[in-house]
């Protein structure tokens, strides 16, 4: 039986991915900061660490031992951005990404990590198409994502394959960015971000799940990964979409000076534009469930979860 750790299991991602695999079979240990994990009385093979993984400690024991290890800690960007807050953001991604790699076996060979980053590591790109080629942008999300890839990817010196995960916003049930759009649609206050030209990179959490899937499947299988939907859109292309799924209007923009007004530096990333494809997981064999996002919205918002 291999042994999945995955750490930040708690998360919207973490829960999907630690379920996956253990109706698959597989032994999974999670790690977070909860005290509790409710999949510990659900799955047998299912072992909770309470732990501060910016912090060494007992928890990195089960690094070592780990045939795959899925890192996505991380504080929710989600939040204004005060300086103390802009630490534990990059703190929660970077330390615990080097306290990983501290811990690995030192001939991990038989080893896989699977460390995650973002899209955001491209900066504002307007109308360029994104394959994982591209080089990094310079404002902060790009620099914590430029330092949380170059600490992953230490693990290769220890003979570890790794695969980097540059995730789009992530569209799925139960969490992640639908879960702050969606009601604000179904109060019928919805509608695209600024004048709503710029790309939105998107993937469906299924697809995120298989492709997780399909990388730890493949032995042979590593790099730089774009987890992005393979048709980009634009954001007001993806804000009637949504409207469409929930069967509500999409005719209220939040204009830009008010989305900065209110979050910040946060507000002037989520105007960015990343016209992102994945093009290093479709060459390496991987077919989408979801390719488009008016389907991936659909299959989501179901009549029986409006």
């Amino acid at each position: 039986m291999k042994h999945i750790l995955i750490t930040g299991a708690s998360g919207f991602i973490g829960k999907k991915l630690a379920r996956l695999f253990l109706k698959k079979g597989y032994k999974v240990t999670g790690i977070g900061t909860s005290l509790k994990h409710p999949f510990s009385m659900e799955f047998e093979n299912f072992d909770w660490i309470s732990a501060d993984t910016t912090i060494e400690g007992d928890w990195q024991n089960c690094v070592a031992v780990s045939d795959i290890i899925i890192n996505l800690t991380g504080r929710n960007i989600f939040r204004y951005w005060t300086k103390k807050y802009k630490t534990a953001i990059y703190d929660s991604r970077i330390l615990t990404t080097r306290n990983i790699i501290n811990a690995l076996a030192d001939n991990g060979k038989t080893q896989k990590l699977l460390t995650a980053s973002a899209v955001g590591i491209y900066g504002d790109c307007r109308e360029e198409l994104l394959t994982e080629d591209k080089l990094p942008g310079h404002d902060f999300l790009a620099e914590v994502c430029q330092e949380w890839e170059k600490e992953g990817l230490k693990a290769k010196k220890k003979g570890v394959r790794v695969a980097v995960m540059r995730f789009g916003v992530v569209l799925g049930n139960g969490g992640g960015a639908l879960s702050l759009m969606a009601p604000l649609f179904k109060l019928f206050a919805g509608g695209p971000l600024g004048k709503g030209q710029h790309w939105f990179p998107w993937i469906h959490i299924e697809d995120l799940e298989r492709a997780v899937e399909f990388i730890i499947e493949n032995n042979d299988i590593d790099g730089i990964f774009n987890f992005t939907g393979p048709e980009p859109v634009q954001q007001k292309q993806f804000a009637i979409s949504l409207g469409k799924a929930l069967h509500r209007p999409s005719f209220m923009p939040a204009p830009s000076f008010i989305v900065k007004a209110i979050m910040g530096e946060l507000g002037s990333s989520l105007l960015q534009s990343q016209k992102a494809i994945p093009k290093n997981l479709t060459d390496s064999g991987y077919h989408f469930k979801f390719s488009d996002v008016k389907s991936a919205l659909q299959d989501i918002f179901k009549e029986r979860d409006l």
